[in-house]
């Protein structure tokens, strides 16, 4: 029986658009050095000390991904909202008995309290992984499926021997999506309870 789903937060359950360019701009303000938080919001995924190198000489990183943690919480999360469907499909997992797991690159502070500024019924996160390291997370929690919108979410459902479920609602098209291996592509969230439904009853026939 199809009981747990892994999905991540950055959107594919939360718009932290917003929330992660105010933090960005403020950070800029404060380094007095330039960064496009457009350009960021536009390619959301890879860590935060990889996006910051785009910007800084490597020597200024590490303080840089400090002071953007510690603005975040005030200026971020309260930014940030659930993307469409997303609360529906949570509670599609939970109509049929499953389980939730959040699994995202976001670290656990800011994660969690993204969930829980959302309202999102979720048993779990897991915070500061990326790709193929999320599968980890994944099978110790025994997910069938794991819901993302990046191609690095292809590789982390692999990684953690999972259905690979996509949306495109990141920086990648459903084509892109599908080019890469994903299983299932959808256009967003709001497809995902029809689609959950005659994937857990194929899955409980056979």
């Amino acid at each position: 029986m199809v009981t747990s789903v892994g999905f991540d937060l950055d959107m594919t359950l939360a718009d932290t658009r917003t929330g992660i360019a105010a933090v960005y701009d403020e950070l800029s303000s404060r380094l007095g050095v330039p960064i496009d938080s457009k350009a960021i919001i536009a390619r959301l995924g890879p860590p935060l000390e990889q996006e910051l190198a785009n910007w800084l000489p490597a020597e200024a990183i590490l303080d840089a991904a400090d002071l953007y943690r510690e603005i975040y919480p005030d200026l971020g999360v309260p930014a940030h909202i659930a993307m469409d469907g997303a609360h529906e499909a949570i509670e599609s997992v939970r109509a049929g008995g499953g389980r939730v797991i959040v699994v995202t690159g976001k670290n656990p502070r800011d994660a969690t309290s993204t969930v829980r500024r959302l309202g999102l019924d979720v048993d779990e996160v897991a915070g500061s992984v990326f790709g193929a390291a999320k599968g980890t997370a994944l099978a110790r929690f025994g997910a069938a499926a794991y819901v993302g919108d990046h191609v690095l979410d292809i590789e982390a459902a692999r990684a953690g021997g999972t259905v690979s479920v996509t949306v495109a609602t990141g920086p990648y098209t459903a084509g892109e999506l599908r080019d890469h291996g994903a299983d299932v592509t959808l256009s967003d969230l709001t497809e995902f309870g029809a689609w959950f439904a005659a994937w857990r009853s194929r899955h409980e026939v056979g």
